[in-house]
């Protein structure tokens, strides 16, 4: 399936390629290095269909696509000249030292992301089958398995060498040469035996598996290339300058930054296990409640290093108790499809759940589900916190490097113990959220406003509360039928991930206004169209489903962005009949994507409505 059309409008609003610096992806998002962020058009992106989210987190500018990331990526590279060795040093917007370090951790391991994971997963399946006694730990069988599971994690300074020294602008096989010298043959041989360099002492120890000290090495030879680069002439630069290179680096790891690096690495890992053994639980609490918010916003990668760190040492307490944030995510996902009456946000629930529960990804539940229901991730603190602190309390360990999930449960010892942790956050944010529900109902402003009905769609019946809320009325942008956004045939309309809003089957060709206000947006084939009234609501119009496919047949911009707008001011004109005749429904959503600033929304209970009628009133 291509999503050329998708890469084309993701580029096209995070201010085109030239305000790219770079670009790369993880699981389920695309990260955007961008020269000026303030050119990029939120509303737009995440009004696109297939754009679930946008965060701005650690200097970067995140998309959040879903599981085809990996796809939209690549029709991005297609249609783009971006080069990321090249642009990663451009001049771009300035960034903190912590937003420095988690940008580049997060680019040093979301290329390794898929073959970490299926490599732990493997690991996982290995463990089943000696378990089980259809293998054997001396059954060759066995051995090319565990060989294949084991490669990533073991050579993973050379690969670390690789991605790290991309995102450095240096050469990255000279930085896989760097990691590799730590793993060759004749230093390891040194590890048992006295050793030196020129006369001086050499502290060689085994590399495999770390992650500290090549990451020193590597952030240490990128300096060493550029000053390199200055001082040699250009002609002899190709082999002169990774010739001094490694001479340089590669015995000053062995000298210096990798007995540094290996104790930095051990004493974080030595400062948890710490931590563990004095209050396990604590410790569990306060990782299992944290995950979530991490993932949100795209900084969980910063524990990474950490966790292979200490996996390499043996085991990884970590893991298991982040596991507990996973599990309590599915529970929430299992809740709301349990309890909702709603076919397609059982159909959501479910499609959101299968990819946490079988593979441990869970940004389709955060911004499909959670980010939508705040009410849940009170649910997601408690049941976190107590899973977390039973994980910690009971000593689970991660053995191998494994998303958690219900498939990766036997990567993890004692298995017992990680099972009646992350069950019991699993449990807990299900029940909560069948028993409790996952809606926020609109809080109470006054004695009037308490005998208001909260499912009457009367907008008189808010008129007592007007002195003591803030309300604003939006005015039908359509003449034609009004139809329940849950009875859009479009899931990200239906299910309001972006947003509470109404939709109208239009019998006339023509948008209005329905606020007085601002253009926010106006889409590249003109069939939606985003406005920010003049009293902060945003409010998106997409005339309907799938329009995106006529590249713009059949529709007419009349304003552009940034155009003031009154209520009642033509937007688009569309030719109805012709996108019938193009098999696409024009059934329109209005949606107000900033429906996180609203306690309330309440909808005309008319079932035909004509322009500038009210549609909706949203109150804060």
């Amino acid at each position: 399936m291509s999503f050329e059309k998708l890469a084309k409008n993701i580029v096209e609003n995070v201010g085109g390629e030239e305000n790219i610096n770079n670009v790369v992806h993880c699981a389920t998002r695309l990260r955007f290095k961008l020269k000026d962020s303030k050119k990029a058009n939120k509303q737009v992106l995440e009004g696109m269909d297939e754009v679930l989210s946008v965060v701005q987190s650690g200097g970067q500018y995140q998309v959040v696509i879903g599981s085809h990331v990996s796809e939209v990526y690549k029709d991005i590279t297609k249609i783009t000249d971006l080069d990321n060795n090249k642009n990663n040093n451009s001049a771009g917007e300035k960034q903190n030292i912590t937003s420095k370090i988690f940008d580049t951790i997060s680019r040093t391991f979301s290329p390794l992301l898929g073959a970490l994971a299926g490599a732990g997963m493997l690991k996982a399946l290995l463990i089943i089958l000696t378990m089980t006694g259809l293998l054997t730990e001396e059954s060759s069988t066995y051995l090319i398995l565990s060989a294949a599971g084991n490669a990533v994690f073991y050579f993973l300074p050379i690969f670390i060498g690789i991605t790290l020294s991309i995102h450095l602008g240096a050469n990255p096989y000279v930085g896989a040469s760097i990691g590799a010298a730590l793993l060759e043959p004749n230093l390891t041989g040194l590890i048992e035996n006295s050793a030196s360099f020129l006369g001086i002492p050499a502290i060689v120890v085994d590399y495999s598996s770390t992650v500290f000290p090549v990451f020193i090495a590597i952030l240490i030879y990128a300096l060493v290339e550029k000053g390199l680069k200055k001082i040699i002439h250009k002609d002899l630069q190709m082999f002169l300058v990774p010739m001094f290179a490694l001479i340089i680096v590669v015995p000053l790891t062995v000298l210096l930054f990798g007995p540094f690096g290996t104790y930095v690495g051990d004493g974080i890992g030595v400062a948890i296990s710490f931590l563990s053994e004095q209050s396990g639980l604590i410790t569990g609490a306060i990782m299992g409640s944290s995950w979530t918010f991490l993932t949100l916003f795209g900084l969980h990668w910063s524990l990474v290093p950490i966790i292979l760190q200490n996996l390499a040492q043996g085991g990884d307490p970590l893991l298991s108790m982040l596991a507990a944030a996973v599990f309590a995510q599915i529970g929430v996902a299992v809740g709301i499809m349990i309890r909702s009456k709603d076919k397609k946000l059982k159909a959501l629930s479910v499609s959101t759940m299968l990819p946490g529960a079988l593979g441990g990804v869970t940004e389709p539940i955060l911004y499909g589900l959670i980010l939508r229901y705040r009410k849940t991730m009170i649910y997601l603190i408690v049941a976190g916190v107590i899973g977390g602190a039973i994980n910690g309390a009971l000593g689970s360990e991660a053995k191998a490097f494994a998303f958690a999930s219900f498939l990766s449960i036997p990567a993890f010892s004692p298995m017992w113990a990680h099972i009646t942790g992350s069950l019991a956050a699993f449990v807990i944010a299900a029940l909560a959220t069948i028993i409790f529900g996952y809606e926020v109902k609109g809080k109470k402003e006054s004695t009037n406003e308490a005998n208001v009905d909260n499912n009457s769609k009367n907008f008189e019946a808010v008129k007592g509360t007007e002195q003591l809320v803030k309300r604003e009325t939006i005015g039908s942008p359509l003449t034609g039928k009004v139809v329940p956004l849950s009875d859009v045939n479009d899931p990200a309309f239906s299910s309001e991930v972006m947003g509470k809003g109404i939709a109208i089957e239009p019998i006339v060709g023509e948008v209005v206004s329905p606020v007085n206000g601002t253009i926010s947006a106006i889409f590249p084939t003109n069939h939606a169209v985003g406005i920010t009234s003049d009293n902060g609501a945003e409010i998106l119009i997409h005339i309907g489903i799938d329009t995106v496919q006529l590249d713009g047949k059949h529709f007419e911009a009349l304003v552009k962005q940034d155009d003031v707008v009154k209520q009642g001011d033509p937007l688009i004109h569309f030719d109805i009949e012709k996108i019938k005749e193009a098999g696409y429904d024009v059934t329109t959503p209005i949606i107000v994507t900033n429906t996180v600033n609203y306690t309330e929304f309440i909808s005309t209970d008319k079932n035909e409505i004509k322009l500038k009628e009210d549609l909706l009133t949203i109150i804060v």
